[in-house]
């Protein structure tokens, strides 16, 4: 299953933001032509724990219709798991999901960096790095790569202490995953924090997340890649002008949002999932990573007809 125009990144999406079922899941990258899938809930279980009859039909059915895992989301240091928790219940996850990575073919498992518990900030740091040192270890074990993402946490709202994770934990198994719409729910602006993780450590960033949003901090209202105040399409062209190559996955959030409590996708999901993937493939093609196009309008023009087109498909939609 591929594209009629190969791009140098690999467009895929979180499936399970068009619905909880696999069959749904699976559709609605048939319907965009896409090859790539990032797996977070099936059926209502987060990956690690599907029954294991299911993760097997799972594995099955990702490698017939042609699909490659391009990173797995995990639990580990999220937003439900303060750190001062119990750092087993995380090393238990990877556990498993090193076993179900090996199965599915990625070695990618995005993490976060624990939200804090009343530690001061020192204390805080020092055990989010301890913890990561232990994480990362055991990763390397398996085969894996630990992808810190720019969302809850420690490091995730400051590129400095993102670039000091990397350092201090200084392990292969530690990169990051920059998620291009995160900033605007956690206080920073993204494209300042790509810019600077780019300039820190282009070549830690091995997997990108597209949302884009406006509003505010406790009232974010998510929106189409290109329709938000994210920069999106600035985003874009600073990973492409930085030479990056690995998959692009959309997170749209616009129906579904775990941390909000929204999972139900409704009638619209799959819908919304697609609209959402076709116009972020316009953006990538427009933004440095796809071949010019003779049909291109004047600079400037691009995000206007990626929000235009199609817009009426969903006008009715209760989003």
């Amino acid at each position: 299953m591929s594209e009629a125009h190969p791009r140098p990144v690999r467009l895929a999406g979180i499936t399970d933001e068009a619905g909880p079922d696999l069959d749904t899941q699976l559709a609605v990258l048939a319907r965009l032509g896409w090859d790539g899938i990032e797996l977070r809930n099936v059926d209502g279980y987060a990956l690690a724990d599907l029954p294991a009859p299911d993760f097997a039909r799972l594995v099955d059915r990702i490698a017939a219709a042609g699909l490659s895992t391009v990173c797995v989301d995990s639990r580990i240091a999220n937003w439900a798991r303060p750190v001062t928790g119990p750092v087993e219940t995380d090393l238990a996850e990877l556990d498993v999901l090193a076993e179900r990575c090996a199965a599915l073919g990625t070695r990618y498992v995005r993490v976060m960096s624990y939200p804090n518990d009343g530690l001061s900030e020192a204390a805080w740091g020092a055990e989010v790095i301890r913890r990561m040192r232990l994480l990362a270890a055991r990763a390397e074990r398996a085969g894996l790569v630990l992808l810190h993402e720019n969302c809850s946490g420690w490091a995730g709202s400051d590129p400095a202490r993102a670039l000091r994770l990397l350092a201090e934990v200084d392990s292969p198994a530690l990169g990051l995953v920059f998620d291009t719409g995160n900033g605007l729910e956690y206080g920073y602006e993204a494209y300042d924090m790509l810019r600077a993780l780019l300039d820190g450590a282009a070549d830690r960033i091995l997997h990108v997340q597209v949302k884009d949003a406006d509003g505010t901090a406790e009232e974010p209202v998510y929106r189409y890649p290109g329709a938000g105040a994210c920069r999106v399409p600035d985003q874009l062209r600073l990973l492409a002008g930085a030479g990056y190559t690995g998959a692009v996955s959309i997170e749209p959030h616009m129906v579904v949002s775990p941390h909000a409590g929204r999972m139900d996708t409704g009638t619209v999901g799959a819908d919304v999932f697609v609209e959402y993937g076709r116009r972020l493939g316009l953006l990538v093609d427009r933004t440095g990573f796809g071949k010019p196009r003779e049909a291109d309008g004047p600079p400037g023009t691009a995000d206007a007809e990626a929000e235009a087109a199609g817009a009426g498909a969903l006008a009715g939609a209760a989003l």
